[in-house]
């Protein structure tokens, strides 16, 4: 099979795997990364950039060097139809499209039962924020808001470094958003160390980012609302990456989003996304939910194609000459 079909069909059944049985239950990657990247960071913490930096590179590299060395290994072995299942595996566990979903939809679910408590119990395994001092709407537009900025994170982004760099780009990109999860917030321990983590998260997920405000407008119920609000309220925001997300599903779904957060005990006012809409209602995670699937599936097109084009582009010589010779 020509490299830019393995690609495309890569790229499908890794998609249909988190479609079908969403995250691993046992031994995910991402979790066995994120313990590793723990261990490391107790034996490498210091309080300065450098410190940090030098955990980034040794945990993000590390994860591409893996999943280079066994992709060639199992191409090695297994030649190039084992090679595309390696790569339709390292994309079904690097996607999270439908565990996102699947904890937004459990919230909404206790919602609508009135089951506030239990909202906010589930609420963690989405965001990071303080569930204690939220009402069901306040409950609520934070779904939205994960969900949104989620579907860049765990779909699109990692979608796009896929077209770009293979599964060693998808490996690249989900070790690099990890590190930002784990090490880049702004607590006293991680204000320096995580600093290297957050800036390079910033940068690899721009692409994803604006590509899934883009599918946002062009799949959602208001495409101009999503515009005006990605252009107006964005750069108010102080995520680069998850302003144009969220204002962006702000304007298409015509609702409120930011205002004041509480992280850790800490709170944040942040500004007013699409202020022109409505207050989040708790239906409206459903909707959001339904804008997510659409996006990824948008996106899954656009970057098989893009990846395809890349591989047929710069497929090498000689795989070129025996394709040319086949056809004469």
């Amino acid at each position: 099979m020509r490299a830019d079909r393995a690609y495309v069909c890569a790229a499908a059944l890794g998609h249909l795997g988190d479609l079908l049985f969403g995250d691993p239950r046992r031994g995910h990657p991402v979790a066995v990364f994120g313990k590793a990247a723990g261990a490391a960071e107790r034996v490498m913490w210091r309080d300065g950039r450098a410190a940090g930096a030098a955990h980034t590179v040794l945990c993000a590299g590390g994860a591409v060097a893996a999943v280079t060395a066994l992709g060639r290994t199992v191409r090695a072995v297994a030649g190039a139809g084992g090679a595309t299942l390696f790569d339709a595996a390292v994309t079904w566990t690097v996607l999270g499209g439908t565990g996102l979903r699947e904890e937004a939809l459990a919230v909404a679910s206790a919602l609508e039962a009135d089951d506030l408590a239990g909202a906010r119990r589930l609420l963690p395994h989405l965001c990071g924020r303080d569930p204690q001092s939220l009402d069901a709407d306040a409950v609520a537009r934070a779904v939205v808001e994960s969900v949104a900025e989620n579907t860049s994170d765990a779909v699109v982004g990692a979608l796009v470094w896929g077209a770009l760099a293979g599964a060693p780009g998808m490996a690249a990109f989900r070790a690099v958003n990890t590190l930002d999860a784990m090490f880049g917030h702004r607590s006293p321990r991680f204000l320096r160390f995580g600093w290297a983590a957050a800036r390079l998260d910033d940068v690899a997920g721009w692409p994803g980012a604006r590509l899934t405000a883009v599918l946002a407008a062009l799949a959602g119920p208001s495409p101009r609302g999503a515009l005006r609000a990605w252009r107006g309220d964005a750069g108010d925001h102080p995520s680069p990456n998850a302003g144009p997300v969220e204002a962006a599903f702000a304007g298409a779904l015509g609702v409120r989003l930011g205002g004041t957060l509480s992280y850790g005990g800490r709170v944040e006012r942040r500004p007013v996304l699409n202020p022109g809409g409505r207050a989040v209602h708790t239906r409206d995670i459903a909707e959001a939910v339904r804008l997510s699937r659409r996006v990824g599936v948008l996106a899954l097109v656009i970057t098989s194609a893009a990846g395809a084009l890349r591989l047929r582009r710069f497929r090498p010589r000689a795989e070129r000459a025996a394709g040319e010779g086949g056809r004469a």
